[in-house]
């Protein structure tokens, strides 16, 4: 298992290091391991470096992969659409890496992810104590149905979300949310047609991200962005 990231180094051209333990050794040099108590390091060779203390969100951009990762941009947009606190209920399905479950559940002590392949349930136990968090894993297909009830949340990051309308309304309280992660806009299109008699659709969206270069007198848009990684469709049970 990937050890915890400790610290973070900035460099001046941008470049970001993550360190976990013994000497760093780049293109820039070497820096000792000793000298990293420090917030300012220098390698062997003079290079300066910001050196702070490693967060979650550093931890999350070492994690093991495996499955496609959902992104950050994503996971944002989820986090600020759903109902969530201590005491919220949420089953996530197709856990994949585990990294959505984790970021719930620094909320939520009540969250359940299904994954139904082997491999990468062991990838989503790996990351969950990497990433310090708790929650329920479980190896079950949510094709076949869902065991919990009485839910606020359900997360789905499925190739065929219709599939499972039947076990989310089940499984929902009377104005849960359910999300979908999509790739396809056909997808979209399935899943609210058959969801229209069940549920309100409440949100269809994708979220694109540029970040701007700030280096006066140099100022613009990068030329690069994150752009179309899923589309996000929040349903509400009624």
């Amino acid at each position: 298992m990937k050890k915890p990231v400790k610290k973070v180094l900035y460099g001046e051209d941008g470049w970001k290091y993550y360190w976990s333990e013994g000497d760093i050794h780049i293109q820039s040099g070497v820096i000792r391991e000793k000298d990293l108590k420090n917030s300012r390091v220098k390698t062997h060779l003079g290079k300066e470096f910001i050196c702070l203390p490693a967060n979650f969100i550093d931890q999350t951009e070492r994690i093991e992969r495996g499955p496609a990762v959902i992104r950050h941009k994503d996971i944002g947009i989820i986090l600020a659409n759903i109902p969530l606190d201590a005491k919220t209920k949420i089953l996530d399905a197709g856990a994949g890496c585990g990294l959505l479950a984790a970021f719930l559940a620094r909320a939520s002590k009540n969250v359940i992810s299904y994954e139904i392949n082997e491999k990468h349930l062991e990838i989503a136990k790996r990351n969950m104590q990497l990433l310090g968090v708790k929650y329920k894993l479980k190896k079950k297909d949510i094709y076949q149905g869902i065991d919990e009830k009485n839910l606020d949340v359900i997360t789905l990051d499925l190739a065929e979300p219709w599939q499972v309308l039947s076990h989310t309304q089940k499984s929902l309280k009377s104005g849960g949310t359910l999300v979908a992660f999509l790739p396809h806009i056909s997808q979209v299109e399935k899943l609210v047609t058959h969801a229209k008699e069940k549920f309100i659709v409440a949100k269809v969206c994708e979220v694109i991200e540029r970040d701007w270069i700030i280096d006066p007198p140099k100022i613009r848009p990068n030329h690069q962005g994150l752009m179309h990684t899923a589309f996000l469709v929040f349903l509400r049970k009624i």
